[in-house]
């Protein structure tokens, strides 16, 4: 792994479809709109832009924390714009600061966290674990 800086930026867009609503996830009587765990897939995506080009080859990063506000609804339809930014490194341990817009409204706000992990020995170890 590259020394990942801090401010290193990256971001994910999606355009809403009825595959990522809520009433598809959870209660069929909510209206039409993005479902919480879709926003919070796009913000930890973006965050893993922000750090692929610092990443080695046989290494990715998984999330272990993420504290997410949603703040409004967004209908099919709209392009969501989801943006990481790298706040702290503490080894492996990667903080970043998300967002998420709809090209109307701030959609949501957080943080998260990443651990970088080597692909191969990851495997390994579930591997070992569902045996």
């Amino acid at each position: 792994m590259a020394s990942i800086p801090i401010g290193a930026r990256g971001s994910f867009t999606l355009v809403v479809t009825a595959e990522h609503l809520a009433n598809r996830f959870k209660d069929a009587t909510l209206p039409p709109v993005l479902a919480t765990p879709v926003m919070i897939m796009a913000m930890e995506n973006a965050a893993l832009n922000a750090i692929k080009p610092f990443l080695g080859a046989r290494e990715s990063a998984v999330g272990t924390r993420v504290d997410v506000l949603h703040l409004a609804p967004t209908p099919v339809g709209r392009q969501v714009v989801a943006g990481a930014r790298v706040t702290k490194v503490d080894g492996r341990r990667i903080e970043f600061r998300i967002e998420a817009t709809d090209g109307v409204a701030s959609i949501g706000t957080g943080t998260h966290e990443r651990m970088v992990i080597d692909m191969v020995r990851f495997v390994e170890r579930l591997n070992q674990n569902s045996a």
